[in-house]
């Protein structure tokens, strides 16, 4: 009867945001809890938890560690020598997630062992960040055997996914600093989110683009929340605003949702992932801001993923093609590609 309660009360108060949004500002009366102030003691979710602590986190640390993904960072600071490692540009993303959710379990119950090895981890990935802000360890490492992903410089590309592990380390460390008050992690997310805001925006002298693979949108504004600083919500802003408007002269893409402004948008499509981050992002700013104009959009385009193009299970993203959406009503079962990520990006 509890979880159903709370479940009920969850869905009130998104109700009850939605109905508000469009009178929201920063100091709306209808706000998130942290994550910090949840606790849950019950018998369903919290022996879930407790295994999330004692063998999920550890073993996805553990893959980093086999996997390259702390020495790629070791080898960015100049505390190993040898090869980058690794397949994707994005591959950074993977501590970045594990701490982030390291951290959650950490405000559910403290774990002396795992706060420790967090500092470890954070300390080299603090030594990999370049004096200027700059962390993407394939392209301080030089990695040419992935420069078909990143090029030959940085921010030479739309689709390096720079901003996207920008996005994730900012994430990451704005939930370490909530769940443990300690500001090394965030210090290297604020001086990276600083080196993203002075790089891209709408001055001469910036680059005008989008994030390519959303995720700094939602970043920046958790950035904002707990900073004030009204620099990253403008930078988020911008990114939104830039989505589709092709300033620099790339070409349109559907697959990502650079294909038209997204006031313009009444259609989901694309890649499902990079939707679900981006229209999360969109939310976040338009709350933040009181865009009403925003909200309308995303009513549309909710309203068209929800009614045409959600499985009954709650997956989105229909065609392992593109990993994304197909047409109205493209529900295959066998075929359906429904990426895990994707429905945490719905969520």
């Amino acid at each position: 009867m509890k979880q159903r309660t709370l479940l009920l009360t969850s869905f009130v108060l998104l109700t009850l945001s939605t109905n508000a949004a469009k009178k929201m500002t920063v100091t709306a009366p209808i706000q998130e809890v942290s994550f910090v102030q949840v606790h849950l003691n019950d018998a369903f979710w919290s022996p879930r938890i407790e295994i999330n602590r004692t063998v999920s986190i550890p073993s996805a640390f553990h893959e980093c560690e086999v996997n390259g993904r702390f020495d790629n960072f070791a080898l960015a600071a100049g505390l190993i020598k040898g090869e980058h490692k690794g397949d994707f540009s994005f591959d950074d993303t993977d501590p970045y997630k594990v701490i982030e959710g390291a951290s959650y379990s950490l405000a559910v119950h403290y774990d002396a062992r795992l706060d420790h090895y967090l500092d470890s981890v954070i300390n080299i990935i603090a030594q990999a960040q370049e004096p200027d802000g700059y962390l993407t360890t394939c392209v301080t490492n030089k990695c040419t055997r992935l420069s078909g992903l990143w090029g030959t410089h940085k921010w030479e590309k739309i689709n390096s996914h720079e901003l996207y592990n920008s996005g994730h380390l900012i994430e990451s460390a704005v939930a370490h600093y909530r769940a443990t008050g300690k500001k090394t992690f965030l210090n290297v997310a604020i001086k990276n989110a600083d080196l993203v805001c002075k790089t891209f925006g709408p001055n001469e002298g910036q680059i005008h683009r989008p994030g390519g693979h959303p995720i700094i949108e939602m970043a920046l504004c958790k950035l904002y929340k707990v900073t004030g600083n009204k620099k990253y919500l403008d930078g988020a802003k911008y990114f939104v605003e830039e989505t589709g408007r092709c300033t620099d002269g790339h070409h349109p893409s559907e697959y990502s949702q650079d294909h038209m402004p997204i006031l313009q948008q009444d259609e989901i499509v694309g890649h499902a992932v990079r939707a679900g981050y981006l229209y999360s992002g969109v939310a976040d700013v338009a709350a933040l801001t009181g865009d009403k104009a925003y909200f309308e959009a995303l009513e549309r385009i909710w309203e068209n993923m929800s009614s045409k193009k959600l499985f009954i299970t709650g997956g989105i993203g229909s065609r392992p093609q593109g990993e994304g959406f197909g047409p109205n009503y493209e529900l295959n079962n066998h075929t359906a590609h429904c990426e895990t990520c994707a429905a945490i990006a719905n969520v």
